[in-house]
Order: C-alpha cells, then structure tokens, then sequence
C-alpha cells in the first residue's frame, strides 16, 4: 500500500491528541506519554514513511549510537524554576550636584519633539519623566530619542543666552 504522505499529514493535524496518542501506538507499537500535538504529528509521519520506504540503515543507526554514548541526553527537558517574588523595594537618595543651566526643583522642563510635548519635572534628586525617576537629564533624553543625548542640549537649557541654536526635530 502507497502512503499519500500529504493527505496523511493533513488527516493527522485534524486529529485530537487523544486520537493522536492510539495512532502512534498503532504505528510504533508502543505507547507515548507525550501530549504536544504539533510533535504528535511529526513523529506519526516520520514513522509512517519510515515504514513506507525503509528505516535508517543499521550501519547509520550504530554510527548514532557512537556519536551519543557519554553524552549527557536527556529524555525531558528540564522543569522550569520557579521565580523568585520580588522582595521590598530599596528606597535611596540621589546626590545631583545643582548646576547652573538647572531650573529649581519643582519646575517643569517642556520640550516639543516630533510632534510629542515632552514634560519633565526637576526633583532635588534627580528628574521625573512619565512616572520614572532617572538621574540624569541625559537619560531623560535617551528614554525619548532612543539614542543619546547631551541632556541640557536637548532640552536646550545649554548657555545663558537660551542656548536655542539646533533645528527642530
């Protein structure tokens, strides 16, 4: 009897994994505790066209063999590790040394950029933008650009004099 392998495939995906594990016992002769569908389907096809057109030559299979004794293989994969539940959060200061070019804590640097305002708040330790607390005004930047930035000149707080020398984005 000629196997049509494709009408065959098709007929097994159709299948529920309950009809699945009676086809392999069926083929291989053995039963199958394994209850993945897609990997079912795989091995039910690999046999019935191993039975079809012949096995692996004994010469290959002893070869397989060679290659594998002193291997560590397993025959399940390893059991996930459970995740570690978050402890307390760590509450710290952050020492950011006021400079010049800084508006006094409270304020709210604004910045238009690609259509975006930007709004960022002057903490006395640091810079608040959209719920996150970042050191830096560099890493305010980096967060909105994806790409760094000197700090001061993106949000143009550079000399004295405004400091607005760069194209808009």
């Amino acid at each position: 009897m000629v196997v049509n392998m494709g009408k065959e495939v098709a007929a097994l995906k159709r299948m529920t994994v309950a009809e699945l594990r009676g086809r392999y016992a069926e083929v291989t002769g053995e039963e199958t505790r394994c209850r993945h569908k897609d990997y079912l389907v795989r091995r039910i096809a690999w046999r019935l066209q191993a039975n079809e057109e012949g096995d692996i030559s004994e010469r290959a299979r002893k070869r397989a063999e060679e290659l594998a004794y002193g291997t560590d293989v397993r025959i399940t994969s390893p059991r996930e590790k459970p995740v570690a539940k978050a402890g307390p959060t760590k509450v710290g200061s952050i020492q950011v040394s006021q400079d010049d070019r800084l508006p006094m804590p409270g304020a709210v640097i604004v910045r238009e950029y690609k259509g975006e305002t930007i709004e960022v708040h002057v903490l006395p330790d640091g810079f608040e933008y959209e719920g996150e607390v970042y050191r830096t005004l560099s890493a305010v930047a980096k967060k909105v650009t994806g790409t760094h930035w000197n700090g001061y000149h993106f949000f143009r707080l550079g000399k004295k004099g405004g400091g607005d020398d760069q194209p808009e984005e």
